[in-house]
């Protein structure tokens, strides 16, 4: 039995911190995916936004009261997306037209906290959104960690659909969750691919007998610079800016995996869209050998419980409640 489905890597640089600029570009390369017949795309980790390069590249930016780093957050906090954002319409649009899936990461405002956040668009659905359960060390800076309530697959019509950001393909838990769900199609979005990326990204496709879109963008100073500029930026972080390396941050790398662990395709260093078919009828196959949420989970010996309630931080409580410990 084969059934076939052409999925699209949009390994390309962003707009860094104009998210409006980032929104155009998404709707332009997703119409290009589309044309050649893509019915997922994959965008990589916080190109709305972009990856924030500077906290890997410039020194001090962690310091207490570090100018720079303070007007780079606020910035952020002005650019990103929040709630039904109106921004979302013409991708949106888009995607109910051709009736496919868009997944792109970008930067989330709850009150005044800012999550890494996988946007995932389906057609005449809301916008199934992942937020980043957990953070690299340098992200930890200005970003908060998700809960529970986004760990979950869209429904498509061949199979269901998830996704993850990057260091969460390293916890256990998060991977055994994501199996349970049951996906044919999984989204690793990272901020750009290294070989331990790689390796991770391709364990998860082996172990989930899922194929895996892990998706990179590219980046650079120049590029950081004019989106800062396009921002609004005009204050001390564009000294914070300069500090950077001349060239090249982020080099994509993006792959396109196998339920048996192998690489069908892999972009180069530059902007491209990797467009592979594939076919769903390998992971039925492949589940003879390795079925991880089934044969091979041994429930009666392990048990995984997911909290998916929503975190607020506040409860309140009316007259006559009584507070829970």
């Amino acid at each position: 039995m084969t059934e076939k489905l052409k999925v699209a890597i949009i390994q390309d640089s962003p707009a860094p911190l104009a998210v409006a600029q980032g929104m155009e570009k998404v709707v332009a390369k997703a119409r290009e995916a589309i044309e050649m017949g893509a019915r997922v795309i994959a965008f990589g980790e916080a190109f709305l936004g972009g990856y924030p390069a500077w906290l890997d590249h410039v020194p001090a930016v962690s310091l207490w009261d570090h100018p720079g780093t303070k007007e780079l957050h606020a910035l952020l906090l002005a650019q990103a997306i929040r709630g039904d954002d109106p921004r979302f319409a013409q991708l949106q649009w888009a995607v109910d037209i051709a009736g496919v899936a868009v997944s792109v990461g970008g930067y989330e405002r709850i009150r005044n906290s800012l999550y890494s956040t996988q946007f995932l668009f389906r057609p005449k659905a809301p916008v199934l959104r992942h937020r980043k359960l957990m953070l690299s060390p340098s992200e930890r800076l200005f970003l908060g960690s998700g809960d529970g309530s986004t760990l979950e697959a869209h429904e498509a019509p061949w199979g269901r659909l998830g996704q993850l950001a990057s260091d969460e393909h390293w916890m256990p838990l998060a991977r055994a969750a994501m199996h349970h769900a049951g996906e044919a199609v999984h989204i690793a979005a990272w901020p750009t691919l290294h070989d331990i990326s790689m390796l991770a990204s391709a364990h998860y496709a082996y172990e989930g007998r899922t194929f895996v879109l892990a998706a990179g963008t590219i980046q650079d100073k120049a590029e950081m610079i004019a989106g800062y500029e396009a921002a609004g930026g005009d204050g001390s972080a564009r000294k914070l800016l300069d500090r950077l390396p001349e060239g090249q941050l982020q080099y994509g790398r993006s792959a396109i995996i196998a339920p048996d662990g192998v690489v069908l395709a892999q972009a180069g260093e530059g902007a491209e869209i990797l467009l592979t078919e594939i076919d769903l009828g390998e992971i039925p196959r492949g589940l003879v050998t390795m079925d991880t949420d089934g044969q091979h989970a041994r429930p009666d010996i392990f048990e995984l419980r997911i909290d998916r309630r929503t975190r607020t931080g506040i409860v309140d409580l009316t007259d006559g409640e009584a507070a829970v410990a």
